[in-house]
């Protein structure tokens, strides 16, 4: 089993997602190699909680310039996790 800190890389703070943690729904940006079940797994075991659901979607990434520089935003995959019934993430709680 991979660690989890292989599988996620980082919570996605906006204000979208903000408004699905009143849901129980969190948002990662995860390693695009992995699947729902792996997901679920990594984040059960970091944050030990129940985990009920993973959708997954992969992004694309977007053109950018800066004046003469141009470049492409990363693609990756996110992941938003949606927990059981009174659960929750302390990370999140500290808004």
């Amino acid at each position: 089993m991979k660690h989890p800190h292989d599988v996620i890389f980082y919570p996605i703070i906006s204000e979208k997602s903000y408004s699905g943690i009143d849901h129980g729904k969190y948002t990662f940006m995860v390693d695009h190699r992995c699947n729902k079940s792996e997901i679920k797994d990594a984040v059960q075991e970091a944050f030990d909680v129940r985990v009920v659901k993973v959708n997954t979607m992969n992004t694309k990434g977007k053109p950018r310039r800066r004046g003469m520089t141009v470049g492409r935003t990363a693609t990756g995959k996110k992941a938003v996790v949606t927990l059981a019934p009174g659960q929750s993430i302390e990370f999140f709680e500290s808004r």
